[in-house]
């Protein structure tokens, strides 16, 4: 995964339910899933990125709820705004 500034993370695809669900590990310590649900005609998509433990580090020696909080901002903007400009345009 290419996480912009933050570099390239590997990962490991550990769910696969097509269309609806696709599921992998990012580095040691996080997993993500993203689900896409039929509703009205329309897509629902949810994102869970889970893994978080204020007693760990990662791997790069940060806190998780240091990098809690820069991953929850870069979410929000990836999802809010950047994943329906691309769907739209």
């Amino acid at each position: 995964m290419h996480a912009g500034q933050f570099g390239d993370s590997p990962c490991k695809v550990t769910e696969l339910d097509p269309p609806n669900r696709v599921g992998f590990n990012r580095g040691k310590d996080w997993h993500l899933a993203f689900e896409l649900k039929e509703i009205d005609g329309k897509t629902e998509f949810t994102l869970i990125h889970s893994g978080w433990d204020p007693e760990k580090v990662t791997e790069f020696g940060q806190p998780h709820s240091i990098v809690r909080g820069f991953m929850n901002s870069g979410w929000e903007k990836i999802v809010q705004e950047k994943l329906p400009a691309y769907i739209e345009a």
